[in-house]
Order: structure tokens, then sequence, then C-alpha cells
């Protein structure tokens, strides 16, 4: 799959900013500027593709540097507040990981999944049916609801359901959705909330879809580690290896002066703890490994399954 023919979230949430009116004037040329470095690393992402030595760790660093420039010089470099006071209602910053994931699944995995006609990428996926019809009411597909789900990332097929009272299907209701058999959140900071958040929602994609498999991905951990046996999510990763900076520092980057005199600090914060690329090698593992878990020659090979 061609990575134009993806989805591009953060690519949209740059388009859209521009076209904010709350944003200050002296931000636009560095905006500009975020863009063209946008599209600049979906190119070496798509030459990335086209190479022979393609692997995760290429990959992952053109990750490292491109989120770099929109953490330090498009948001927190930035002369006024609205850019670093707004970022989690703008979602500049955790979009690039929703963009980058349906980027490295198809580029990794590109052939092993040819042929199974998958979308990949953030979606809104099938969790739930209900009919709203009363017994002196009929109406037509006895007025079939379709609940869906927001995902961040999901690896998914669309299906498409009919319902009728009659057999030949006259009045019926016809609707379009999608099944989800790899499900991912995306969250900056995950703290305890959040973690139970993401609990509810794994098992309302597992019961609908038992064989699916949900991860819970966090650039930052902000909570002490629960275990996830008691829940349904398979397994959180942790994408930076690190803790999110505590509030007493994260309070001195509000204001442009406060920024200022840390910048050092939080750049050598970003540096120390790039994007692991093992955590990324494991997740496209995690992936194969659902394609492949009832391969027979795979089976016959372990001697069982």
């Amino acid at each position: 799959m061609m990575i134009d023919l993806l989805p591009s979230p953060h690519g949209d949430k740059l388009n859209a900013l521009l076209q904010n009116p709350k944003l200050p004037e002296s931000d636009k040329p560095r905006l500009r500027h975020a863009i063209q470095r946008y599209e600049d690393w979906v190119s070496q992402l798509q030459v990335t593709k086209e190479s022979a030595t393609k692997s995760v760790a290429n990959l992952v660093g053109l990750l490292n540097d491109y989120k770099l420039s929109v953490d330090l010089e498009l948001i927190f470099d930035s002369n006024n507040d609205f850019l670093y006071r707004q970022k989690g209602q703008l979602k500049l910053d955790n979009t690039v990981l929703e963009e980058f994931l349906p980027i490295l699944v198809t580029i990794i995995l590109g052939d092993e999944l040819e042929g199974l006609d998958l979308s990949f990428g953030p979606t809104k996926s099938f969790s739930g049916l209900r009919f709203e019809e009363e017994i002196r009411s009929i109406v037509p597909g006895a007025g079939m609801t379709i609940r869906t789900k927001d995902q961040d990332f999901a690896i998914s097929r669309k299906i498409f359901v009919r319902a009728s009272h009659q057999a030949d299907f006259r009045e019926e209701l016809l609707a379009e959705t999608n099944i989800a058999y790899v499900a991912s959140e995306i969250k900056t900071n995950l703290d305890k909330t959040m973690f139970q958040e993401a609990a509810s929602t794994a098992l309302d994609v597992k019961t609908i879809v038992p064989g699916a498999k949900y991860y819970l991905l966090c650039e930052w951990l902000d909570m002490t580690p629960i275990s996830t046996t008691s829940t349904a999510i398979d397994e959180i990763l942790i994408l930076r290896h690190a803790k999110r900076l505590s509030s007493n520092v994260r309070s001195s980057f509000a204001t442009v002066q406060g920024r200022r005199r840390n910048r050092e600090s939080y750049l050598r914060h970003l540096r120390e703890n790039p994007f692991s690329i093992e955590t990324f090698e494991r997740f496209v593992s995690h992936v194969r490994q659902l394609v492949f878990s009832n391969d027979e020659h795979d089976v016959l090979s372990r001697g069982y399954f």
C-alpha cells in the first residue's frame, strides 16, 4: 500500500491549524515551515519503503527526528503561549504516532499483508448493535442502530450489516462499519484514569471480536504500573521507556520566559529518552503473530496450536 493512500491525521491537523483564527500571526511562518518539514518526513518514509534495507530502526530514527521538531521547534519554541497551552486540544503532537503506526506496519509487513483487504489507521470500529423498535411500531430493519468506537489505530476490515423483517429483505436497513482485528489507543501520557478507560474499551472490542488484540501505547508513563492480567488489554507498550516529567518541572513551561530558561533541560529529556526501536519491533511482532497465528505450516512446525 502506498503511504499517500493511508490516513494522514497529523498532516490534517497541521493544515487545519493554519486556518485557525486563534493562531497568533507570528506563529504562521513557523507553522508553514513545520508543514514543509512534515511533507519531507512523509517523503523520507516513502523512500524507506522502497529501499531494500527498510527496517524498524530506520523508520523509528525518522520518527525521532520529526517528533523532536514538532515538540521542540514548533510547540515549545513558540514566542506565544497558544500552541503549548492548547496542544492537548490541537492534537499536533499525539497525531504524529497515529499517522506513523499505519506507515510502520504497512512498510514492514507489506508483503505479508498483501491481498488481505485490510485498512490501517484511525477508524470507527463496530462495538455494538441494538434495535430501536417497539412491539406496536414496526419500522424497517427493526430500527437497527450500529454503535461504534473511535480507535487511534486499528487494523480493520469493512463490513456491511443488513436487517429486515422480511426474508427477501424488503424494507431493509443497511449499515456500514468496520471490524477491528487489532485495536490500539495511543496516549501521550498514560495515567490511571486512562488505563481504566482503555480496559473498558478493550473488553468491548473483544466481546465483539473474540480473536481481536488490544494494545495500549503511551509515549510517557504517568502512573504506577498496574498488571493487565485482570483486563482485556493484551499489552501496554511504553514507547520512550520513561516517565513523564514531574508537574513542578512542567509548570515552569507555562510561559514563554519559562520555556526559554528551561529549553536545554527539556531538549536533554527528549534526546535521552527517544522512541524505542525494540518497543516498536515488539508491536510489529505482535501484529505478525496475529496474522500467522493459525498458519498450518507454522502450527505443524511448532507442534501445537
